[in-house]
């Protein structure tokens, strides 16, 4: 079961990008690392709040949102999948694994930009935020709901992700999990994870899963 958000897709960073250059059009200056979510889920009020406090009172928040949405679709419209995912999605249909997307985030971004990098049909479930009544992750819903939708047992199942609030969640649903932070994140906060990697470039996914495999016997 895969992440979506800086996971399969960089998407992660593609928001990020879109805020800053949106404070830049203020003349402001933005550190990214304060935009990095704690948990699943929407923080588009948040942000925005935060930037309003900083512009002041000339701010338009239509006109900005407006620009800033237009800045990431842009970003977004070129986005393949993260280095190392298609050679681990290849090597998980060659093994005959079922795979699933748990995300928190909506279904339709979720299966809109699979289909535009031309793999949502790979994943045999979407468990997606709007797909589940309680919170974002490190609530484990949509974890629950993937195993639910595959039928399987979480003892069977290995997640990835690339959020600390992300292996929270997996290890709530009891499933193992191997992280892949992203670039602003600090290593140190994935000592839960029971593989860190650098990038899925880094290792194949068959010799990820005889690793675990080897350290759970």
């Amino acid at each position: 079961m895969f992440d979506f958000d800086g996971l399969l897709m960089d998407t992660e960073g593609t928001m990020l990008a879109s805020w800053q250059h949106e404070w830049q059009q203020h003349g402001l200056s933005l550190d990214l690392r304060t935009l990095l979510p704690e948990h699943g889920g929407d923080q588009t009020q948040e942000r925005y709040a935060a930037l309003a406090e900083a512009v002041g009172p000339g701010y338009d928040r239509r006109v900005s949102h407006a620009r800033r949405v237009a800045f990431r679709n842009d970003l977004n419209a070129k986005l393949g999948l993260l280095p190392g995912i298609a050679r681990w999605l290849d090597e998980a249909a060659a093994m005959r694994l079922r795979l699933a997307v748990a995300s928190s985030s909506p279904r339709a971004w979720v299966s809109g930009l699979l289909t535009q990098a031309g793999y949502l049909d790979r994943f045999e479930a979407l468990a997606c935020g709007d797909d589940v009544t309680t919170g974002p992750k490190p609530d484990p819903a949509v974890y629950l709901l993937a195993l639910r939708l595959l039928g399987l047992p979480a003892g069977a199942v290995l997640a990835v992700e690339d959020a600390p609030h992300g292996v929270v969640a997996a290890h709530a649903a009891g499933l193992r999990c191997v992280a892949i932070p992203g670039p602003l994140r600090d290593r140190a906060s994935f000592a839960e994870a029971d593989l860190v990697l650098g990038s899925a470039a880094d290792a194949r996914l068959s010799d990820v899963l005889g690793s675990l495999s080897a350290t759970a016997a």
